[in-house]
């Protein structure tokens, strides 16, 4: 089951930038959302999440939510032997987000950042990310020249832009198609 779910995420990647692009119009900003609406976002998130790990057969798992850093919905999943859902490099873990997600904006009606984590390992990876960032700005500044990053996907690129959004030393932009999309990072001249 985790072979296809992967299998078919690769197809839905491709097209991810697409309905990205679309659904930001629809986009309802955390902060002008009341408390119910919040509440609404988090159960529906929590039941189509509930409703898609039964498929896994991953026995009893505890869902933790809290909010992220960009006012983000973050679903973290803790249980027993739960490295069917992160799969190889995480891409089982991104096309159930992909997934989970797609499923929320259609019920709620409009699309609001929902993050799905396994036992933190999105926030471990966030972390080796945001070092990757500093690291890769300090070298574009120090150098004077651009700095291509390994192809990445569209949550990986969104961290690595985040973080350096606010070092006055360089610029961040994404190039590429598909999966050869990447991050440069240039410095500021």
């Amino acid at each position: 089951m985790a072979e296809e779910f992967e299998s078919d995420f690769e197809e839905l990647e491709e097209n991810e930038a697409e309905v990205v692009e679309d659904e930001k119009q629809d986009e309802k900003d955390p902060m002008n959302l009341t408390d119910e609406q919040l509440d609404e976002i988090a159960d529906t998130a929590i039941a189509v999440l509930k409703d898609v790990l039964k498929y896994f057969n991953v026995g009893e798992v505890t869902i933790d939510e809290y909010e992220g850093d960009e006012g983000e919905l973050i679903l973290d999943i803790t249980g027993d032997d739960l490295a069917v859902l992160i799969g190889r490099h995480g891409r089982t873990l991104d096309a159930l987000q992909f997934l989970v997600s797609a499923i929320t904006v259609r019920k709620i009606g409009y699309r609001f950042p929902v993050i799905i984590d396994v036992e933190s390992y999105k926030n471990r990876q966030r972390q080796k990310l945001e070092a990757l960032a500093r690291s890769s700005a300090r070298k574009a500044s120090t150098q004077g020249r651009s700095v291509k990053l390994r192809p990445m996907t569209p949550y990986e690129r969104r961290i690595i832009h985040v973080a350096l959004r606010d070092d006055p030393r360089v610029e961040t932009a994404s190039e590429g198609e598909g999966t050869a999309r990447h991050v440069v990072v240039v410095p500021v001249k």
